[in-house]
């Protein structure tokens, strides 16, 4: 095995994933790529999206500086004869050296920041045609999601434990709610409940009282909450993406309401059933519009997309009435069916044909739902 990173990856004390472990995955990694550019005839691929940067390097590097950029202050270059380099400025090199590249076997190179030369240095070394993850002029565009969609093991266990975080942070922000404060309020506990642990919130929707039954992606807009709060979020590490939402109401919740929640989980429960090996994104819409329709609410299917796939996106894929990509092995998911003010999501792992909630809430209410004699809980409300 080829020493690919020099060190293990440890959380306050708790080690997630050993060095060897690490460097098998970033061995398979890089046989994978180097296999798949010789199919396509490259010579070399140049990775510059946040989340391929890190799916190529384990998870150890993050060059995201401006939140909201697809790139960062770093690019990679993997050729097919198997040379590894990464390409930043001068002046970021120290930090990037120290506390990003240095563990890894990429070697640097560097450029004044006024004189980015990315492009043609990596054409040079590559040495013949090459392929780019971003719109570039001479080369050839690549998508890399079909290498990256089924996760290895060390992905996993960096997944489980995003989502065990993200699942806390959240309840954490649940019970700091009070009547009151505003859906900016709510953003910034969850926000901060985020960050503590080191992790990014990279999707925000935080809706209260009328806000919630209205509109399916109420970005935060200040009003107050009175007595129903959402708290729906996307939350980023290592560049994977988890996907969640939990709610809180203030009284009795009402009996139209919890219907539409339980009516909401069973459509998840058909979606969750239905993710298996070799399924397709319109197969899979399929279920959901059924399910929809079981439930006594045809069409809603229509109103909003139920999501599909994630890891190295929030949705790396959704699923729609002629979607033709399809369900792997080892696979996160996110659906997230809704009915007028009522839905049910988290993030999933399918693995050997069974589901793994990777964002479960045992502490918070649960709602039954289950399909061919299998159960799929999803988070009910909690009541105050």
């Amino acid at each position: 095995m080829s020493k690919r990173i020099r060190k293990s990856l440890v959380v306050n004390g708790t080690t997630i994933v050993t060095e060897a472990a690490w460097n098998a995955e970033l061995d398979a990694k890089h046989e994978k790529l180097v296999e798949w550019l010789r199919a396509q005839k490259l010579a070399g691929v140049l990775l510059r999206r946040n989340e391929n940067v890190a799916w190529a390097t384990g998870g150890a590097v993050e060059v995201r500086v401006l939140t909201p950029a697809e790139s960062g202050v770093a690019s990679l270059l993997i050729t097919a004869e198997g040379k590894r380099h990464y390409f930043t400025t001068e002046n970021e090199a120290p930090r990037l050296h120290e506390e990003e590249f240095g563990a890894l076997d990429f070697e640097p190179v560097l450029f004044p920041w006024y004189a980015d030369d990315t492009v043609a240095a990596a054409q040079k070394l590559a040495g013949g045609p090459l392929g780019s993850d971003t719109p570039t002029a001479g080369l050839t565009s690549v998508n890399l999601y079909p290498l990256r969609q089924s996760l290895s093991e060390t992905e996993i266990a960096r997944y489980r434990w995003l989502g065990r975080q993200t699942a806390d942070a959240t309840v954490e922000a649940l019970h700091q709610v009070e009547p009151g404060l505003s859906e900016y309020d709510l953003e910034a506990i969850t926000a901060a409940n985020l960050f503590r642990r080191g992790i990014l919130p990279s999707v925000a929707l935080y809706a209260v009282d009328e806000r919630i039954y209205k509109y399916k992606h109420a970005v935060p807009r200040g009003h107050r909450l009175k007595q129903y709060a959402m708290l729906n979020l996307c939350s980023r590490k290592w560049g994977l993406a988890i996907s969640i939402t939990r709610f809180l109401h203030f009284g009795a919740l009402p009996a139209e309401l919890a219907a539409r929640f339980q009516s909401s989980a069973q459509v998840n429960a058909a979606l969750l059933d239905a993710t298996r090996e070799g399924a397709t994104s319109a197969q899979l819409f399929g279920v959901a519009k059924a399910a929809y329709a079981a439930e006594g609410f045809a069409g809603d299917e229509q109103f909003h997309h139920q999501g599909g796939p994630t890891g190295y996106g929030e949705r790396e894929w959704v699923a729609t009435p002629q979607g033709t990509e399809t369900v792997v092995n080892h696979q996160a998911f996110a659906w997230n069916p809704s009915i007028r003010g009522a839905k049910a999501e988290d993030t999933v792992l399918l693995r050997d044909g069974k589901i793994e909630w990777l964002t479960a809430t045992p502490e918070l209410p649960a709602i039954e739902a289950s399909v061919n004699g299998t159960k799929y809980p999803a988070a009910g409300v909690l009541v105050k």
